[in-house]
């Protein structure tokens, strides 16, 4: 017989943005528990709400699996004795393991206690391991109250705990499990009875409660599409605010609100912001994508008095507005070049300057990138590249930045339209800060990419000369996003550039002259980048693969196409050959003084058959590696394994003439150097 269990943890109300890590939570701890407790179960299901943290676990066996267990006690020579009978050792064995010496066994020259334990009933395991489970759950904040020492998110105020229709009794923080919930706080009637873990979700939705929030999640949804579209319009409706409206509301309603047209002459994001920002407004667009003088919210509560919360969600609504407004206006009593003298009183980080050294920096920066990038550049867009860099942060001293800070580059973007900036620069302003969080997009303009890649650069090399280079979880400036973002850019533009140049430029703005320190801050960079370059990689790439290519990144985008031209030439038939003959090369090279090959030492034929092969494929090759190739110079590398194979048949490359050993040493030194402009190949693993 199996039955349907739930437990509720009933709370103060939770912070919206972590209830979806703990409800992740609650459901890992609860199935290791019960695992480890050997109760066999099938669905574990994990509801919430802004005030519960609740468990459903469907079909929980009654009682625990019975366990049959074999222990090895001691050897046969001390067990049993000359005549045969047991020792003290082994009836010492048999009482410890609560067994009768006559059902020992014998095998492989010790006794065995074959150990029977029966399970026991599920409700007595479940006293002990509720409080346990509980108590284990962790948070990124904790409250204690009152004089217990016990710690939680928010404070417990009911626990119910059901086995079917059976009460489990425990006792967490001095609150008693049972079958008493509460329902929503003004409209039901406070507790009310649960009557079974089956009719849980039923109980607390009569209590106004809808618990389940993926139930929850589609009522809001249709409720908001549905309002909007009473008005005319389309909602925009994001998964994050989303999620966070998801978790504010145990019954919601959706209602939706007016605004003055006027408001609509803001830039958009200006109106966007505060609405959904601050006020979690839903924002309303029309069928051409325009914004409309309306929002729509969700209430915790049913659809009485809504014109009351209707016109008090306006008037808050309005005094956002109004704040927007008024910044906006005295905003634009300066252009950016204006307010961006203003930077000069605002500290960059501590020790590195201001702000306006900061895009003075970047201007430098720009301009080396712009230079470095050649011909895939013109002469517009390195121009409009060093124009937004002069003026990108001018507008973190605006007013309305400085309110609304979500806004830093929208606002920048904004005021170089109205300043008369040409379309390129505006847009690298906002693009530079691309991407600002995890599946943001990247900056489409030319003059965006530059910036973005210089601003990141110099975020990254001032925090790491300052020796806060991030490790374990801590990664306060957020530069582990902004290093993934550096490698995201320069592949999706195919640029190819030695990232080494641009943080060494980057070190003399910053007036780092030490040269341990340089090259400290070059190796950090180095080893920063390798991780994220891995994480880029690693869903679609061997782990083999990427460790044979990933030693450099002085050139991220080149190092990507390595990695997927040796997943091509691993593909083809004779590639674990090629691969071998590579490695057999490495591995003898390792001993070579240096590379220098001397033509008149060569007398063999094996070796003159790959010297002249050599020198005819490093010139191909050589020419393709350079063009980036690397497809079509692994097909040009692979024909070295057949006089690779000849030499070492025919030619001992460890000879008793010292000059010779070292020649075929250094030749093999000079073949394997080749091999290593592309991969490492003995990190490779073939079969």
């Amino acid at each position: 017989m199996t039955k349907n269990f739930l437990l509720e943890i009933g709370t103060e109300e939770i912070p919206a943005h972590v209830m979806p890590l703990i409800l992740v939570q609650l459901k890992d701890l609860a199935e290791k528990y019960f695992k480890d407790a050997r109760i066999s179960a099938g669905e574990f299901q994990t509801l919430g709400t802004p005030r519960r943290i609740s468990l459903l676990v469907k079909n929980v066996a009654e009682s625990q699996a019975d366990v049959e267990e074999e222990k090895r006690g001691p050897s046969v020579k001390i067990a049993v004795d000359a005549k045969g009978n047991y020792t003290k050792a082994a009836i010492g064995f048999a009482r410890g393991q609560k067994i009768s010496p006559e059902d020992l066994i014998t095998r492989d020259g010790y006794i065995y206690a074959v150990v029977h334990e029966s399970g026991k009933k599920t409700t007595e395991i479940l006293q002990t391991l509720l409080p346990k489970m509980i108590c284990d759950l962790t948070f990124p904040n904790n409250m204690h109250w009152g004089s217990l020492d016990f710690k939680f998110i928010r404070p417990i105020r009911w626990l119910v705990s059901l086995f079917g229709d059976e009460v489990i009794p425990f006792e967490v923080a001095s609150v008693c499990s049972g079958r008493i919930s509460r329902g929503h706080r003004v409209l039901s009637q406070g507790e009310f009875t649960v009557n079974s873990a089956d009719s849980y979700v039923s109980d607390c939705e009569k209590n106004f409660v809808i618990v389940d929030q993926n139930q929850r999640r589609a009522m809001i949804t249709a409720q908001i599409e549905a309002v909007a579209k009473e008005r005319g319009g389309k909602a925009e409706i994001s998964e994050e605010l989303l999620e966070e409206v998801l978790y504010l509301v145990e019954y919601p309603t959706a209602l939706s609100g007016d605004f003055e047209i006027k408001y609509l002459n803001l830039p958009p994001e200006a109106v966007i912001t505060p609405m959904r920002d601050h006020q979690r407004y839903f924002p309303v667009k029309d069928l051409d994508g325009k914004l409309m003088p309306i929002f729509v919210t969700v209430r915790n509560g049913g659809r009485d008095y809504l014109d009351i919360v209707q016109h008090g969600n306006e008037r808050v609504l309005k005094a956002r507005l109004e704040d927007a407004q008024f910044f906006f206006n005295e905003d634009r009593k300066k252009n950016l070049d204006e307010h961006r003298e203003k930077l000069k009183t605002v500290v960059f980080q501590e020790g590195l300057g201001s702000v306006y050294e900061k895009t003075q920096r970047l201007v430098k920066l720009s301009e080396k990138i712009a230079d470095l990038l050649g011909e895939k550049v013109s002469a517009d867009e390195r121009k409009n590249a060093i124009r937004a860099a002069e003026i990108s942060k001018a507008d973190l001293v605006t007013g309305m930045v400085t309110e609304f800070t979500e806004l830093q580059g929208v606002m920048g973007r904004e005021y170089a339209k109205l300043d008369g900036e040409n379309s390129e620069v505006a847009a690298a302003i906002d693009e530079h800060y691309m991407p600002r969080f995890a599946g943001d997009s990247q900056p489409k303009t030319t003059a965006g990419k530059i910036l973005s890649f210089a601003d990141k650069i110099d975020n990254i090399v001032a925090t790491f000369s300052r020796g806060l280079v991030p490790t374990g979880s801590q990664d306060p400036f957020a530069l582990r996003r902004q290093a993934l973002g550096i490698v995201n850019l320069l592949t999706a533009a195919n640029w190819s550039i030695h990232l080494s140049e641009i943080v060494c430029l980057a070190m003399d703005l910053l007036k780092v002259t030490d040269k341990v320190g340089r090259e400290k801050i070059q190796n950090d960079f180095a080893e920063f980048m390798k991780l994220r370059v891995k994480n880029v990689l690693s869903p679609s790439t061997r782990y083999d693969v990427i460790d044979s290519v990933i030693d450099d990144v002085d050139d991220i985008f080149a190092l990507t196409l390595k990695a997927h031209a040796l997943e091509q030439f691993l593909a083809t038939p004779d590639a674990v050959k090629n691969v071998q003959s590579f490695v057999r090369v490495g591995n003898l090279a390792k001993k070579a003084e240096s590379d220098e090959i001397d033509e008149k030492l060569i007398t063999l034929e094996a070796e003159q058959v790959l010297y002249k092969a050599f020198e005819a494929i490093e010139v191909v090759a050589g020419e393709l590696i350079d063009k980036k190739d690397f497809i079509g110079a692994l097909d040009a590398l692979k024909k070295l394994s057949a006089p690779i194979d000849s030499f070492f048949d025919s030619v001992m490359v460890m000879d008793e003439n010292l000059e010779i050993r070292k020649n075929r040493l250094a030749l093999l030194k000079s073949v394997d150097n080749l091999f290593k402009k592309i991969a490492d190949f003995g990190k490779l693993v073939v079969i």
